[in-house]
Order: C-alpha cells, then structure tokens, then sequence
C-alpha cells in the first residue's frame, strides 16, 4: 500500500515543484536546470560509483564484510536513477544520496531493519564424493593402463600412436 502512495505522490509533487519554480524563474530556466541536475548527477555518480567499487574491491581483497560496500554502491546507482529521471525533489533525493554520511545514515537505520542469516566467504561446496575443499588441492582423479611398445591400443587398434607416449 505504502508504495502505491509513494508511485502516486512522487509525481504530483514533481508537477507542483515545476509549476512553482517554472512561475517563479520561467519556462526555459527550470528546464536548464533540469538538464544541468541531469549531467551533474551523471558526473558525481560515476566518480562516487568508482569510489564505491575501489572499496568493495578492498573489501574483498582484505576478507572484510562486503555489506556495507555493496549497500553504498546500490543507493549510489538508485541515486543515479532519481538523478536522470527529471523533477527537483527526485534531483535532491538522488544528490542527498550522494553524499557519504546521508547514505551511511541510510546504510545505519537499513542495518537495523535487515537480519542477515547466513554470510559464507570463499569455501566452495563439498564436491561429489564429500570431500570438502581444502582437501581437493591439485590432485587430478584419473584411469590409466600401460600400453606395450609396438602392440596396437584398445582405443584405436589401426591408427598410429597419438604421440603423447614415447614409442
């Protein structure tokens, strides 16, 4: 229900704020703020994007949670989204998302709202026969049977040898 409110109220918010500061400051001003809303926030999203990237990739690099990056880097690409759809109030959610401690206070109350369950990092699963993997290593589970110099194979009795073996 509540997103129901929120799709409908966005947009008569929108159309209120443009017919203000379109009363205010003109038709062909707004619009030139919006386009310069539009190419800044497309500038500040991928710097700040790049930013977020570099400190998911620490994270991963040090074995660290990568929650927190990932989260910065998701509200950074919404912020994106509120920034290129045209309007004031989604261009100063989008900007106000933008701004590190806004999104690490966003970052702080959705922590307390979500339980994570299970976080695993790095051990893949048992493989088929139950081995877990650090006992894998490099061993190559293989069939073999010796071949006599000079008697054909049982692969291909006719043909010349493969030269993978010495004859």
């Amino acid at each position: 229900m509540w997103l129901f409110v929120l799709f409908l109220a966005v947009p008569i918010v929108e159309i209120a704020l443009f017919i203000q500061i379109g009363g205010w400051i003109g038709l062909w001003p707004t619009l030139g703020i919006v386009v310069l809303t539009a190419i800044l926030g497309t500038w500040l999203v991928r710097t700040q994007g790049a930013l977020a990237l570099a400190q998911l990739r620490g994270s991963f690099q040090q074995l660290r949670d990568p929650t927190e990056p990932l989260a910065h880097g998701a509200m950074i690409l919404f912020a994106g989204a509120l920034l290129l759809t045209p309007g004031f109030f989604t261009d100063a959610c989008g900007f106000a998302l933008l701004i590190p401690p806004v999104r690490q206070a966003v970052y702080a109350y959705l922590r307390t709202r979500v339980k994570v369950q299970q976080f695993g990092y790095g051990n893949a699963p048992p493989d088929a026969r139950g081995a877990p993997p650090h006992a894998r290593g490099d061993i190559i589970d293989g069939d073999y049977h010796e071949v006599a110099p000079g008697k054909p194979t049982t692969h291909d009795p006719k043909g010349p040898p493969s030269g993978w073996t010495r004859h």
